[in-house]
């Protein structure tokens, strides 16, 4: 704890070194009203959180926005490295990039977290955790982050929040692309565009990414590489007064790792996967008040080892149908998700070939009465294993000033255990959902039309946590199954500031929670007690800079006979773009400057000091 403190008063001074600098800077607060003032994340556009458009002042749950320009600053290799520079979501990632990440968000369990491309569900029945890494963000517009359970609007898994990854399209006419690389043979190379005209638009996107990578595990020598090529596709057109749109997103590649072989003992291994999301949606005014929209959405993750005939794969269809009623002072939103999927796999001799159904009816009601603001939402979800289940939020926001917001929600949400809890190695089917109940009070202020604060306190309690319980034998010590024996209970405290003008933008976060095990009272695995992130980036001209701090307590692991503690560390990566001629642009980062030792998870390495560098050049 001493070493964080350390460095968390470190990172405290620069939060606060840089208010002064941007106070004291000739674009502060006091400047004209003309300036080209950038836009503060809190004055974000995303649609996760209520299904509605809204800012992300407006909005009652607690959500983060992360925005074009921010992901393209970081040239970050996967999604993970996106998130991970929020307080209050730990990322693990079990060694180098393309390596399975996973999101722990407000302390729930990875599988808590409901994942999103476009919309839709992306998380695979056979394991629960959507493939982050294989997500490239050169094909990412923007994603939008809501914290807390939202199973009322969205089902199953949506316990510590969603994380919805928009993709790259739009109405404006425009061609760029990209070509960079960096240490461990990393190359990548990219292309995007948008043609739009009367007719409507198309968009497409392209990306490469290759890199030799270093050895997952501290304990080995052989590098694990990774390749990922990714696309998309969109369209949109309207027809009759019909807003007509498609689009398709895939990911495929091949992923080294270091793994276990037929005979459980530790070994290189490789497999090939396949990830997809592809949907159609119509929608349109049925009257002056009411719109209405349907989603048609196919979804594959397909993993093939490429050693053996192990394998996990799913294929969900579903349909998502939305509508929306405005009624002056009130907003109603009904409608209803149907999903069906297939899940098949084979692990360690276990087999499986599975069908499961579901359905989700929801209803929100958004009211809006001078300074009060509230929504309600219920959701009832009938699931084909495991029978009905019903979810619900409420929120309430009181605006005693325009700049001043203050709210309390609470709500509730469920996770079905999915197919490799109930049919893998030590599957139990007579497994139950996992529950949670969530409570929550918070305070935004805008100090300034450049700089807001943002305060929330949270209380969410789960029951039911699946878990392996070991029932050793003579012939296996390993032996056991899976069961609802797990309790959780996650108490917490975050804060921001955010500060945009024209020359400056800053970002704090700070994160203090209690991720406890009621069972035990140990602390829930790879998850931090207090976590701070801070980024700083300034315009000089047409170049900028900018400087991203990472700070992280010791958190427990996965051991045997007991638990093992991971230290804490702190990260500083660093970033500078500048242009060279017409519309090309050089773009340097350096991740962990510093290059300190740290681990995500025991006994895997993660990234030393690398530098990267990237032409980006904008055709129109």
């Amino acid at each position: 704890m001493r070493f964080f403190a350390s460095r968390f008063l470190c990172l405290s001074a620069l939060s606060i070194i840089s208010c002064g600098a941007l106070a004291a800077s000739p674009t502060s607060d006091s400047g004209d009203a003309g300036d080209d003032v950038a836009l503060r994340p809190d004055q974000r556009i995303l649609v996760t959180a209520s299904r509605e458009a809204e800012t992300a002042f407006e909005a009652l749950a607690p959500v983060i926005v992360i925005d074009r320009n921010e992901i393209e600053r970081a040239l970050a290799p996967d999604v993970g490295d996106l998130l991970r520079f929020h307080a209050g979501i730990d990322i693990a990632q079990v060694g180098g990039p393309g390596q399975t990440t996973t999101a722990f968000i407000r302390g729930a369990n990875s599988n808590h977290t409901l994942t999103l491309v476009d919309g839709v569900r992306i998380n695979p029945g056979t394991l629960g955790v959507a493939a982050l890494q294989n997500i490239a963000p050169e094909l990412i517009d923007h994603i939008e982050i809501v914290k807390g359970p939202r199973s009322s609007l969205y089902g199953t898994d949506a316990i510590g929040g969603v994380i919805n990854v928009i993709t790259r399209a739009g109405n404006v006419n425009r061609l760029d692309a990209l070509v960079g690389g960096g240490r461990w043979g990393t190359h990548e190379a990219a292309a995007s565009g948008v043609w739009a005209g009367a007719a409507g638009s198309l968009s497409f996107g392209a990306n490469l990414f290759e890199t030799a990578g270093f050895p997952t595990l501290a304990s080995q020598t052989q590098d694990s590489g990774y390749r990922n090529g990714s696309a998309t596709v969109a369209g949109r057109t309207n027809i009759g007064g019909v807003d007509l749109g498609a689009r398709y997103w895939r990911a495929s590649g091949n992923q080294q790792y270091a793994g276990y072989d037929s005979n459980f003992s530790l070994a290189p291994l490789d497999q090939d996967y396949v990830n997809s999301s592809f949907a159609v949606d119509a929608g349109g005014n049925l009257t002056a008040h009411w719109h209405s929209k349907a989603i048609i959405s196919h979804v594959v993750d397909d993993i093939r080892q490429k050693q053996s005939a192990d394998a996990a794969i799913t294929h969900r269809d579903s349909i998502d149908w939305q509508n929306d009623i405005d009624a002056g002072a009130q907003r109603f939103t009904v409608g209803g998700l149907a999903m069906r999927e297939n899940t098949r796999a084979l692990s360690f001799g276990t087999q499986f070939d599975i069908d499961t159904s579901s359905q989700t009816w929801y209803a929100e009601d958004h009211v809006t009465l001078g300074k009060h603001r509230l929504l309600g939402a219920v959701g009832f979800t009938h699931h084909s294993t495991f029978g009905d289940h019903t979810t619900w939020n409420a929120e309430y926001g009181y605006a005693p000033a325009a700049d001043t917001l203050l709210t309390v929600g609470a709500g509730t949400g469920f996770r079905a255990p999915d197919s490799t809890d109930r049919f893998g190695y030590g599957g139990n089917p007579l497994l139950k959902p996992e529950q949670a109940r969530n409570l929550e009070v918070g305070v935004r202020h805008r100090i300034s039309a450049r700089q807001s604060v943002a305060v929330t306190a949270f209380d969410n309690n789960i029951t039911d946590l699946v878990a392996f319980a070991y029932l050793p034998t003579d012939a296996d010590p390993y032996a056991g199954h899976n069961e609802n024996i797990g309790r959780a209970r996650i108490r917490g405290i975050e804060a921001s500031w955010d500060y945009a003008s024209d020359a400056w933008t800053g970002h704090a976060e700070v994160s203090r929670q209690d991720p406890l095990n009621r069972d035990d009272g140990s602390r829930l695995l790879r998850r931090s007690r207090l976590s701070a992130a801070a980024s700083l980036s300034r315009r000089f001209g047409t170049q900028d800079a900018g400087v991203d701090v990472l700070a992280s307590d010791a958190r427990s692991d996965y051991g045997y006979p007991s638990n093992i503690r991971l230290g804490g560390y702190m990260l500083v990566n660093a970033s500078w773009r500048t242009p060279l001629i017409g519309g090309l642009k050089l773009q340097i980062r350096v991740e962990n400057l510093f290059d300190k030792r740290y681990e995500y998870a025991s006994g895997y390495n993660t990234m030393r000091r690398a530098v990267s560098a990237a032409l980006r050049y904008s055709f129109l």
